[in-house]
């Protein structure tokens, strides 16, 4: 397995889009520029960019599609407020991967096509291994190979950057472990309680994201 897994972006679920995206411009001082909707997920997305093939992705519901058939992946349907729930890593040949990490008992779950249009109408399509669903186990990060499509932070707001980005779990070593396994190089701090912590700076000051 190659090492390393780089960080490709950062995943902060709200149970409302618009009002997380005003909420972050004006801490940050950097509007969030619109991504575009998942289409029969029942979501859509803004973007900030934190560097040049790293962003902060915003998800929540989309009020101009009806509501999915199942749950909203990233446990949005049980959020109350915006949280920091998921995290992932660019890698190349996804069912390479998934076969090592399924082997040494770090399961990903599958390997599924995605795909969205941004608001000018480029297409994006991509691989993915399957996005946790709980705020749990979005410790564990997921997989992306964009394959030919353009990197979301070349058109994504620019002017944030990420100062930094660790996990907190009550058993540091066990979750230092798994990202060994997978090949991404993240701290790991230890703490009462598992979060995913980053620190984003903008022209207007800082925010705390968990």
């Amino acid at each position: 397995m190659t090492l390393p897994h780089l960080l490709d972006h950062l995943v902060y679920a709200t149970p409302n889009l618009a009002d997380t995206v005003d909420a972050l411009h004006a801490q940050l001082g950097v509007a969030p520029s619109a991504g575009g909707q998942h289409p029969t997920l029942g979501t859509r997305n803004a973007l900030l960019a934190l560097g040049p093939r790293v962003y902060l992705e915003i998800v929540g519901p989309d009020p101009d599609q009806p509501a999915p058939a199942s749950p909203r992946w990233f446990g949005i349907d049980s959020l109350s407020e915006p949280r920091l729930v998921a995290w992932c890593a660019a890698a190349p040949n996804l069912a390479q991967l998934h076969a090592q990490a399924t082997a040494a008992g770090v399961p990903l779950g599958d390997v599924r096509s995605g795909g969205r249009v941004r608001p000018d109408g480029v297409a994006l399509t991509w691989h993915v291994t399957t996005p946790p669903n709980s705020v749990r186990r979005g410790l564990i990060p997921f997989f992306i190979d964009w394959l030919d499509s353009p990197h979301p932070a070349e058109t994504a707001a620019a002017g944030a950057t990420l100062v930094d980005f660790h996990a907190e779990h009550v058993w540091p070593d066990v979750l230092r472990s798994h990202y060994t396994t997978l090949g991404v190089d993240v701290p790991v701090h230890s703490a009462s309680t598992a979060a995913l912590v980053a620190v984003i700076e903008g022209p207007s000051g800082r925010v705390i994201l968990r």
